[in-house]
C-alpha cells in the first residue's frame, strides 16, 4: 500500500474501492490496508456512497434516519449475516443531495426503509469501525459511463463541505475466477490496463473502457463494479495532482485495485 496524504484546504478526496464481499473482514491484508487509508484521510462530516450492488432509476436515496443493513448475499456462514453497522443516517446531506440532482423531468427518489447493502457496509466497518461517520447511500441510477460521470460533477461540491464521495465496486469482477487457482489473464491485463488509464488522466479511454481495455468483456461481463469508479471521477474532475492507487494486488483472483483522487 502507498502511503497517502491529507488533502490541504479542508476539500474531501473522492475514492474509488474495491468493496470485496463478507469474507473480506477474515483477510489478513486488505482489512488493515482499508483502515490505514482512511487513518490518512481528514475525518469526513458523512460519506456518500454509490454501490454496484443497488441500482434504481430514478436516482433514490437510502435510509437518512436508523440506518438498517441489507444483507444481499447468500450461502454463507451465519456469522457474516450477524455483523452489525449502526451508522448514523446523514439527512441533511439526503437534503443537499436533493437540490443539487432534482431537475424539472429528473426526480429523486426516496427509499426511507433501505439500507446499506454489502457494497457499502463492509468496507466502512473497515474504515469507520466506531460507526460513528453519517453514511448516506445513493443509487445507481444508469450503467452509462457519460452519465454517471455528469452525476459525480454535479455531487463535487460536496467535497468542500466535509463529504466523502465513495464509488463502491470491483475493479474486475467476474466471479468465474473463484472457480480457478491464482490470478485469470484477464484480470491481470485489465487491472495494468487501468491503472495506466487512470495514471495518465485518460477519461476518454475508461469511459469507452468496454471497447479499448483487453480482456473487457471478461473483466466485466456486466459492469455494474466498474460504474462506480466514474462516479468518482466526475466527482473528481479538475485535481490537479492525479489519481492514486491506495490499495492495488489481487484477492480471489480479481483486483483489488482502489483510487484515491485528492
Amino acid at each position: 500500500m502507498q502511503a497517502t496524504a491529507a488533502p490541504s484546504g479542508g476539500r474531501m478526496p473522492a475514492l474509488y474501492l474495491s468493496h470485496g464481499a463478507p469474507p473480506l473482514a477474515d483477510d489478513p491484508v486488505w482489512p488493515g490496508q482499508l483502515a490505514a487509508w482512511s487513518a490518512a484521510l481528514p475525518r469526513p462530516r458523512a460519506v456518500l456512497i454509490v454501490s454496484a450492488h443497488w441500482e434504481e432509476a430514478p436516482l433514490t436515496l437510502g435510509a437518512t434516519a436508523t440506518v438498517p443493513l441489507v444483507h444481499d448475499f447468500w450461502g454463507f456462514p451465519e456469522r457474516y449475516y450477524a455483523v452489525q453497522y449502526a451508522a448514523p443516517g446523514a439527512p441533511e446531506l439526503a437534503a443537499q443531495v436533493r437540490k443539487m440532482l432534482r431537475r424539472p423531468g429528473t426526480p429523486v427518489h426516496g427509499m426511507p426503509d433501505r439500507g446499506l447493502d454489502h457494497g457499502a457496509y463492509v468496507p466502512l466497518v473497515e474504515m469507520y469501525p466506531g460507526a460513528d461517520v453519517p453514511v448516506l447511500q445513493m443509487s445507481m441510477p444508469t450503467l452509462d459511463p457519460q452519465r454517471l460521470l455528469e452525476l459525480g460533477r454535479r455531487l463535487a461540491p460536496l467535497r468542500d463541505e466535509g463529504v466523502l464521495i465513495v464509488g463502491s465496486g470491483f475493479f474486475t469482477h467476474n466471479l468465474a475466477a473463484l472457480r480457478h487457482a491464482g490470478v485469470p489473464g484477464w484480470s491481470a491485463e485489465f487491472d495494468a490496463w487501468g491503472e495506466e488509464a487512470l495514471r495518465a488522466g485518460d477519461v476518454d479511454a475508461l469511459l469507452g473502457f468496454e471497447g479499448k481495455a483487453p480482456a473487457a468483456a471478461l473483466a466485466h461481463p456486466r459492469t455494474e463494479h466498474f460504474a462506480p469508479l466514474f462516479v468518482t471521477l466526475g466527482a473528481s474532475e479538475g485535481e490537479t495532482a492525479g489519481p492514486r492507487s491506495v490499495i492495488d494486488g489481487f484477492w480471489m483472483g480479481l483486483a483489488k485495485r482502489s483510487v484515491q483522487f485528492g
